[in-house]
């Protein structure tokens, strides 16, 4: 009898050894790789022409998954059957061990990651050096579509994995639960209103989600041509990072949020890394908060409908005013083409 518990137990630790470890919420270029070895989905969640422009070998595509899965005014998922047929069309099963990339840094490969876990995912990690930091590791992408085959697909929501509107509203009053604005500074006091209302939710800490890159500043210089390559956008050292989160609780629950969850979802994957055991993402974000009026918010602006009226008259009046320019301008080509144009000749 002995003998045998010890072969029982010698074959369950073999069995568990085996297995791969649980999926961390983010990987580098080799656990990249480590994990298409091991037979991984890898799903490209950057918009198609994107993706035809070049992307992991093999890799899933549904085209732009904010946009694919989420409804465009709400910015909520869809209906879950409509979300099972894409997906179901597109191979990519929650149930498997998935790797989710887009451009380095990008908040849209966590939005995908969130979408992956909502829906039943266990196993789902993020590539934050996205296509760029597989190609600076010498692996090669393609160009061609690579559909997987369609898989009949049943999914169920977790809605125990996210924070709903009600139950955020609920502990803002109470305060007994820390919540993390991953917002801009802007948005954040109420200088920059996307929403019905700007501000924030009371007690909220603001740590904008780009404070998780080695440097913050990346997409504005990208922007204004400071620097080559987003190479900024590149996961801060762990140390940084722990700085940036020093004053929370890795034992207490904590909420993040942004404008509608995907800003939020970086966030909340960097806390999952750092050790904070009791993270969700409030998915509907400021966008929904906002919305409910007897939601209390610090530094409470409102959205000026009219003078977004009048900035949208006064840019459609300079639209119009171009348009006439051009017009004027090809009017005027053409009719100094002609008249300088030798007799019986096309020019």
């Amino acid at each position: 009898m002995l003998y045998r518990l010890l072969k029982l137990l010698a074959l369950a630790l073999a069995t568990l050894a085996s297995l791969p470890a649980a999926a961390a919420a983010i990987v580098d270029a080799a656990g990249a790789k480590a994990a298409i070895a091991r037979g991984a989905i890898v799903w490209d969640v950057r918009a198609t022409p994107l993706y035809r422009k070049g992307h992991i070998p093999g890799a899933a595509s549904i085209g732009d998954a904010g946009a694919v899965l989420r409804n465009a005014v709400t910015e909520d998922f869809i209906e879950t059957a409509q979300i099972e047929k894409i997906l179901g069309n597109a191979g990519i099963d929650p149930a498997r061990e998935i790797i989710v990339y887009a451009d380095r840094g990008s908040p849209f490969a966590y939005f995908g990651r969130l979408a992956m876990m909502y829906f039943g995912g266990s196993k789902v990690s993020v590539f934050h050096d996205g296509i760029e930091g597989w190609q600076e590791a010498g692996n090669p992408v393609e160009t061609a579509d690579a559909p997987r085959a369609p898989i009949a697909l049943k999914l169920t929501p977790r809605p125990e994995l996210i924070a709903s509107t009600e139950d955020v509203v609920t502990r803002a009053k109470r305060g007994d639960v820390q919540i993390v604005d991953a917002r801009t500074a802007g948005e954040y006091l109420g200088n920059d209103v996307r929403a019905i209302r700007g501000g924030h939710i009371p007690g909220a800490v603001n740590i904008p989600y780009e404070q998780n890159w080695k440097d913050p500043e990346t997409n504005a210089k990208l922007s204004r041509r400071q620097v080559p390559d987003n190479k900024g956008a590149g996961l801060a050292a762990t140390d940084e990072l722990k700085k940036l989160y020093a004053k929370l609780d890795p034992t207490k629950e904590t909420v993040v949020y942004c404008q509608s969850g995907v800003r939020a979802a970086e966030t909340a994957a960097v806390l999952e890394t750092l050790g904070f055991g009791k993270v969700k993402v409030y998915d509907s974000s400021w966008l929904g908060y906002a919305a409910r009026l007897d939601a209390p918010v610090e530094r409470e602006t409102f959205f000026n409908v009219g003078a977004m009226n009048g900035r949208m008259a006064s840019m459609q009046r300079k639209i119009e005013d171009l348009e006439r320019m051009i017009g004027e301008l090809h009017s005027s080509h053409s009719t100094t083409k002609a008249a300088t144009c030798p007799a019986g000749k096309t020019c």
